[in-house]
C-alpha cells in the first residue's frame, strides 16, 4: 500500500472510531439523564451541537434509541401501580420459536418488558397493573393459558431501591442512628 493510501485509510479509520465513540458517549449521556440538550451533551464531550444532533437522528433513525421515558419512584404517588416480575416456562414445538411467543405477549399493555434468559426459566416479563387483582387475573387468564406456556411464577414488587440505573428513595443515604460513648 502506497504511504498517501495508508494514511487515507488511517484517516477513515479514526474517523469511524470516532464516530463510534461520539455515539457510545451520547448513548451513556442520554440514559443518564435523557432530559440533557444537545447543548450540555456538546459540552460534555468533544462534539459541537450540531453534531450531537446528528447523532441523535441517527441512533433514532437506525432504532438504537427507541424512545425516552422517566424514572417513576412509585412509592412517592398515592396512586401507586401493582408491579410483578412473572417467570415464564415454555414448550416449543416445529411451528413456534420463543420470538413468536415474545411478539404474543409483548402486546398486551399490561407488559412493561420481556426478555428471553437463560437459567431455570426461559422469559423474564415484568407487569403492571392497578391492583393485585388486575396483575392476577391478566397472568391468569391472559397469560397462562398460551399453549406454549407451562408454569408461571409470579413475585409482586414490595419496594424498589434502584430503577434503571437511578436509586430511588427519600435520599437520606444513613438510616443507622447515631452512637456516641
Amino acid at each position: 500500500m502506497a504511504p498517501r493510501e495508508n494514511n487515507n485509510v488511517r484517516t477513515l479509520l479514526a474517523l469511524a472510531f470516532r464516530v463510534d465513540m461520539s455515539e457510545r458517549e451520547v448513548l451513556e449521556l442520554l440514559r443518564e439523564n435523557a432530559r440533557y440538550s444537545t447543548a450540555d451533551i456538546a459540552r460534555m464531550t468533544d462534539l459541537d451541537a450540531e453534531e450531537v444532533e446528528a447523532v441523535i437522528d441517527e441512533l433514532e433513525s437506525a432504532g438504537v434509541v427507541r424512545g425516552y421515558q422517566p424514572v417513576v419512584d412509585w412509592d412517592k404517588l398515592e396512586d401507586e401501580r401493582v408491579r410483578a416480575e412473572v417467570e415464564l416456562n415454555v414448550r416449543l414445538d416445529r411451528e413456534t420459536g420463543y420470538a413468536d411467543i415474545a411478539e404474543r405477549l409483548a402486546r398486551f399493555p399490561q407488559v412493561t418488558a420481556l426478555r428471553l434468559v437463560s437459567g431455570d426459566y426461559d422469559f423474564d416479563m415484568e407487569v403492571e397493573g392497578d391492583s393485585i387483582r388486575e396483575v392476577s387475573q391478566f397472568i391468569s387468564e391472559k397469560v397462562a393459558p398460551v399453549p406454549e406456556i407451562t408454569q408461571t411464577v409470579t413475585h409482586y414488587v414490595m419496594t424498589s431501591y434502584k430503577e434503571n440505573g437511578i436509586e430511588l428513595g427519600d435520599g437520606d443515604d444513613d438510616d443507622r442512628l447515631s452512637f456516641s460513648p
